[in-house]
């Protein structure tokens, strides 16, 4: 997997040979963003000198200036998604999807839009919580992924996406376990089954499949719904057969439906 200034410097080769100047390497001075006009090859120099520090949010800023004070020139598209970059690299995730965002709906058919796009769903990745938290950010880095596979499919970025969109559906479907598991534990066995049902339909190719039968069985028997509870264990015992869950089901099958088969189970 290609970090993300790793595909950064292969999306933009050329964005890293900077226009002619001599001022790129002056002294550091809170005055760099203030508005003063100032030629485009100062200011791309200066933005790309404080990015090469390390100095992320202040590079942001003054590739900013660039395409504020020089909207027409032939660095100002460059500057944007420089921008976007450098608010990724200082975890200002807002203000890089923002930057990116504007780069797209400007140049939307540039040969760079992939990375403007892969740029966007990783600012919402990075942003991701644990389970236990409101997963809101969760699904918008999920529909940035899918948005950059379906759009670009062949591009450097899709394969990356892909594996990402593998790690998100986890975090979700653990998040409906989780509220699923607070259902069981209050015996609201109806609005269980819904999660669980959730984690089948929606999330099978995740780990929490195994566990998501296995709760689904013991909430179908708690409902007396025997017979949706066997159909539940059948389904962990021919794809997970051997899990702790599948013999979890099979011994609540069996204390509940006594002439259920372990086949069937």
């Amino acid at each position: 997997m290609l970090k993300p200034n790793r595909l950064f410097l292969l999306a933009l080769g050329v964005a890293v040979v900077l226009p002619a100047a001599g001022c790129a390497g002056r002294g550091r001075t809170k005055a760099d963003t203030a508005y003063v006009a100032r030629d485009v090859n100062t200011l791309y120099a200066l933005a790309k000198n404080r990015l090469d520090r390390g100095e992320y949010e202040q590079a942001a800023k003054i590739f900013d200036e660039v395409e504020r004070q020089h909207p027409y020139s032939v660095w100002a598209r460059r500057a944007q998604l420089m921008s976007a970059f450098s608010y990724y690299m200082a975890k200002t995730y807002p203000d890089a999807i923002s930057s990116a965002q504007r780069f797209l709906t400007i140049h939307p058919g540039n040969k760079d839009a992939p990375y403007a796009n892969y740029l966007i769903a990783m600012s919402y990745y990075n942003q991701i919580g644990d389970v236990t938290r409101d997963q809101k950010i969760t699904l918008q880095s999920s529909d940035a992924f899918n948005e950059l596979i379906r759009r670009y499919p062949e591009s450097r970025y899709a394969a990356d996406a892909r594996l990402k969109l593998d790690l998100i559906n986890d975090q979700l479907a653990g998040k409906e376990m989780e509220i699923g598991r607070y259902y069981q534990r209050a015996g609201n066995w109806l609005a269980s089954v819904n999660r669980f049902r959730e984690v089948v339909d929606k999330y099978q190719t995740t780990t929490h499949t195994p566990e998501a039968l296995m709760r689904l069985t013991e909430s179908y028997l708690a409902l007396g719904t025997p017979d949706e509870a066997v159909k539940a264990a059948a389904v962990l015992g021919r794809n997970y057969p051997g899990t702790v869950w599948y013999e979890r089901a099979y011994t609540l099958v069996q204390r509940h439906v006594p002439n259920a088969p372990r086949q069937a189970a």
